[in-house]
């Protein structure tokens, strides 16, 4: 079989990511806005070639003066910087229904190789009869690396915001029928 093309459901699936506040609670936000395009052969996944970019703009931790915030010079500064880009390098078989997807990331106009550790859910039909494909993809960064390096040192040592920014991803795709 031959490589075929998909586009994320964005109605259904999600970009998340959470991070330490203060050393002792992680804070989550999503971003509400993305797209996504694969390109892979559903009987062997190591084809699979992505496309991905987010809106900056969108992040909501549900908090609406944290997310300003967020998306101020101090951090994701999305005036200048309104898109978070993602294109794969590479899909390797990890074992079964797993993979390590790797590929650039470019965030806060910063590029750097990351590799999310990705589960393969399954496929089937919806009920209009599309052919639709869901994953679960995890992975860390280290903020400062992309240049986000605001912070604030606490009273009694420590920072209000740690470096490690873990992301989980909850995709599901449809076959495009050209």
């Amino acid at each position: 079989m031959s490589n075929i093309n998909w586009e994320v459901d964005a109605d259904h699936s999600s970009v998340e990511f959470s991070v330490t506040h203060l050393m002792i609670n992680r804070i989550k936000g999503v971003f509400e806005h993305f797209q996504a395009s694969l390109n892979f052969d559903p009987n062997d996944l190591t084809t699979m070639g992505i496309q991905a970019s987010i809106d900056a703009n969108s992040i909501t931790t549900r908090q609406s003066q944290r997310d300003e915030h967020l998306k101020s010079d101090d951090f994701l500064h999305a005036a200048k910087y309104p898109t978070i880009t993602f294109q794969s390098t590479s899909c390797v078989l990890a074992g079964e229904r797993q993979y390590e997807l790797t590929g650039n990331l470019t965030l806060h106009g910063v590029t750097k190789p990351i590799t999310f550790h990705t589960v393969f859910e399954g496929l089937n039909k919806d009920p209009r009869g599309r052919e639709r494909v869901g994953f679960h993809s995890t992975a860390s960064i280290e903020r400062n690396e992309f240049g986000l390096t605001f912070n604030s040192h606490l009273e009694k040592g420590g920072i209000v915001v740690g470096n490690e920014v873990r992301i989980e991803l909850y995709i599901e795709a449809i076959k495009i029928v050209d």
